[in-house]
C-alpha cells in the first residue's frame, strides 16, 4: 500500500523534471535551454554534494554521541541527534544520489527534443 501511494506521489516531480526542459526549449528557445541546463547541472551537483555530506555528518554525529560524548545516550543531545539521523539517512542514501539522476534526465530530454526546437522561443519573437 505504501509503495503504491509513494509511486503516485512521485508522478508530479517526475513530470516537472521531464516537462521543464520541454517548456523552456519551446517557449524561450535553444540558448535559454542551454543556460537552464548549465544552471541545473551546477546547482544540482552542489546540492547533491551538500545532501550527501550533511546526511553523513548527521549520521556520524549520532554515533559520536552514542559513544559517550556530549552526554551519551538518553541525553537531550542524543534525542536531537536521532532526529538529525532520521533526516540525514534519506539525504545521504537517496536524495543526494537522486540529484545526479535528475540532472541526467533533464539533459537527455533536452538532447531528444533539440532537433525540433525553434531557434528563437515562442515568447521571444
Amino acid at each position: 500500500i505504501a509503495t503504491g501511494a509513494a509511486l503516485k506521489r512521485m508522478v508530479a516531480p517526475g513530470l516537472v523534471a521531464v516537462l521543464t526542459p520541454v517548456a523552456v526549449g519551446f517557449l524561450l528557445g535553444r540558448e535559454t535551454l542551454g543556460g537552464m541546463l548549465l544552471g541545473a547541472t551546477v546547482m544540482g551537483a552542489f546540492l547533491a554534494l551538500f545532501m550527501s555530506n550533511a546526511g553523513g555528518a548527521w549520521d556520524n554525529a549520532k554515533k559520536y554521541i552514542e559513544a559517550g560524548n556530549l552526554g551519551g545516550k538518553g541525553s537531550d543531545n542524543h534525542k536531537a541527534a536521532i532526529v538529525g539521523d532520521t533526516v540525514g539517512d534519506p539525504f545521504k542514501d537517496t536524495s543526494g544520489p537522486a540529484m545526479n539522476i535528475l540532472i541526467k534526465l533533464m539533459s537527455v530530454v533536452s538532447l531528444v527534443i533539440a532537433p525540433i526546437l525553434p531557434v528563437i522561443g515562442l515568447f521571444l519573437r
